[in-house]
């Protein structure tokens, strides 16, 4: 079966309502909004690959015939990935803790975007993915449902669930399964990142390693931000969260917090991330809030502004175009979108393909230098990273993950 890339409630040509109203739960008209019209129903569908037109099709499909393929893959349990779709299937699962921009608002509410994030996949990838919104919050229960439904995929997309939680909810699922899981919230944004910094700093004659960074936000996003940037080569980076920049010699730190700190910092910082910005190369925000200008124009000549707040950048591109040789936004009307989708098809898909066991960091790094290849000779200041709807981008990314998890023995075909 296939996820389906359609509302199923729309008319046969695909054509969505186009009238001036809707009605609404309770039959009353409501003003025409696109969203709410696009969403009705749901943004996708199971439908067959097998067509089941009569009795010799059923009994293939179904009793008797299912029986001969159980029996197989109770044999030889590797069957499963041959006959079934659990090779080319993902779960996408959420507790609805840290959705969007949105924040805590709960499972059901969560799955217009698991949807959503599911159709990616789908048109992007070339992958199935099922979205899965749990009634619970407690890390025990949604390792352990997440474990239990494990037989079913082939791989596990772990999607806004808040942090710290969302650290220890991945590294016990990667012990515990062997299929790939991956915290999008967290790889994805850092494999784009590193992506249109690596072309950012081609543009201006430099290497990952001469650039020190600073960035705003000390969440899920910040801290995989943070330390895949330093194992990919960067110079050095602080993060900073509400209170300032995370260093040693503070006496307030999450468990989380404290081992960035021994790995982030170099140059020992402390204070404000607005004193942090003075003479910085880089600026990565996934945190939101205001820099001030002043801040900004502190940077270091020909600096690097990501600002990837939604949808209020935390520096306007305008004021960041005054100071900053490359500006990337996580807004797709402004050049150099820091878009999640550019990386998590690709790399499912690859991993999948070989049958990977898990994604490991050298896959994630193939990624990103295959996203960042992509724009090739065509580099300027207002094109480091390839558009989404570029064609050319899945097939680059999904061959340079298959191609790293067989280099590094994790690939299992």
């Amino acid at each position: 079966m296939a996820a389906e890339i359609v509302n199923p409630r729309s008319d046969s040509s695909g054509s969505r309502p186009s009238s001036g109203t809707t009605t609404g739960h309770e039959g009353a008209e409501e003003p025409f909004d696109p969203a709410f019209a696009l969403h009705r129903g749901g943004k996708m569908a199971v439908q067959a690959t097998v067509p089941v037109r009569d009795k010799d099709d059923l009994s293939l499909a179904y009793t008797p015939g299912v029986a001969k393929v159980c029996s197989a893959i109770a044999e030889k349990p590797e069957l499963v990935h041959d006959y079934t779709w659990k090779s080319n299937v993902v779960a996408v699962v959420t507790d609805g803790t840290a959705v969007l921009g949105l924040g805590d608002i709960g499972p059901e509410a969560s799955l217009p975007v698991m949807e959503g994030k599911a159709i990616l996949f789908k048109q992007f990838g070339g992958v199935d993915a099922v979205p899965i919104a749990l009634a619970t919050t407690d890390v025990d229960e949604i390792v352990d449902t997440v474990v239990r439904l494990a037989p079913s995929f082939g791989g596990v997309n772990l999607e806004d669930i808040s942090a710290p939680r969302c650290f220890e909810i991945e590294r016990r699922l990667q012990e515990r399964l062997d299929i790939p899981v991956f915290h999008d919230d967290q790889h994805g944004t850092a494999v784009v990142t590193l992506a249109a910094l690596r072309n950012a700093a081609r543009l201006t004659g430099r290497t990952l390693g001469d650039l020190r960074a600073v960035i705003s936000g000390a969440g899920a996003a910040g801290v995989a931000i943070a330390k895949f940037l330093l194992e990919a080569g960067l110079g050095d980076v602080a993060v900073a969260d509400r209170k300032g920049v995370v260093s040693r010699d503070r006496d307030d730190l999450t468990p989380v917090k404290r081992e960035l700190a021994e790995l982030t910092n170099k140059a020992g910082l402390s204070g404000s991330l607005e004193s942090a910005l003075a003479g910085a190369d880089v600026f990565i925000g996934v945190s939101g809030g205001t820099v001030p200008e002043p801040a900004v124009a502190s940077m270091a000549p020909d600096s690097f502004v990501f600002a990837m707040a939604n949808p209020n950048p935390e520096v306007h591109p305008d004021i960041a175009h005054k100071y900053a040789a490359v500006v990337a936004t996580g807004r797709s009307d402004y050049p150099n979108q820091i878009n999640n989708v550019l990386a998590f098809p690709g790399i499912f898909a690859g991993a999948l393909q070989v049958r990977a066991a898990r994604i490991t960091e050298g896959m994630k790094i193939a990624a990103a230098d295959a996203l960042a290849d992509v724009v090739g000779d065509e580099l300027s200041a207002e094109y480091v990273i390839p558009s989404p709807f570029d064609e050319r981008v899945a097939p680059a990314v999904t061959a340079a993950v298959a191609a790293a998890a067989r280099a590094e023995g994790v690939a299992r075909s």
